[in-house]
């Protein structure tokens, strides 16, 4: 219990901290803008990896633990009541801006739910998730997973890995690159419309990452 109250956590962290900066960039005419509210998420991520990683692993994303799982580092028990607990946190703390900010305010960002941007079409959109989540569990590969990662900067650079994937494609798909970050605020939103983008795109991504890390860079290089 205590792992899944950890994930939904940090997972809650990421959420609120999340539409609080892009509601605050709303309310200031933009003073935030796409590196300001990058730099939330990534330091929400950064510090809820930080602070759950010794309990739960800190996932903290349905796509990392699918890809965890399939790489053989998660088991297979454990799975559905990580991405439930993933999701409730993501709900919470969705909720729970409906609480700070205004109706008006969230309304007017759609309650910061991650979104195609003008003129992007589904395939653009399922494509830079793809990549983003790629790039992201790929971090969390490399950083927290490998035998020689150091634990203590995981947080850290799986942090710069959410700015990176935010600045690089948050005009474009929102830059969730986790099921969870989206399904929260698009409940609260009322408006499902683009849910499966955000289910197929992260999970693609995450599990390429998976069988890439999993099948050739995990291996170890016989000694010479």
């Amino acid at each position: 219990m205590r792992r899944l109250i950890a994930e939904a956590l940090g997972v809650f962290a990421l959420v609120f901290v999340g539409i609080g900066a892009i509601a605050s960039n709303e309310s200031t005419g933009g003073a935030l803008g796409l590196t300001g509210i990058a730099l939330a998420h990534g330091l929400a991520i950064g510090v809820g990896v930080a602070a759950t990683a010794a309990i739960s692993g800190a996932h903290l994303n349905p796509a990392v633990s699918l890809a965890l799982w399939m790489a053989g580092k998660f088991p297979q028990k454990d799975l559905l009541p990580y991405i439930i607990a993933q999701i409730s946190g993501g709900i919470v703390g969705a909720f729970l801006a409906t609480l700070v900010w205004s109706p008006e305010a969230l309304t007017r960002i759609g309650h910061g739910a991650p979104a195609l941007g003008g003129g992007v079409s589904m395939g653009q959109g399922v494509a830079m998730e793809i990549v983003l989540t790629f790039l992201l569990v790929s971090a969390v590969f490399g950083t927290a997973v490998h035998t020689k990662a150091n634990s203590f900067t995981g947080g850290l650079f799986i942090g710069l890995a959410v700015v990176m994937g935010v600045l690089a494609g948050g005009a474009v798909s929102g830059a969730a690159m986790n099921p969870a970050r989206h399904l929260g605020p698009a409940l609260m939103s009322g408006n499902l419309s683009q849910t499966a983008l955000y289910w197929i795109g992260p999970l693609l991504g995450a599990a390429i990452a998976s069988a890439l890390w999993s099948r050739i860079l995990l291996k170890e290089e016989p000694p010479t």
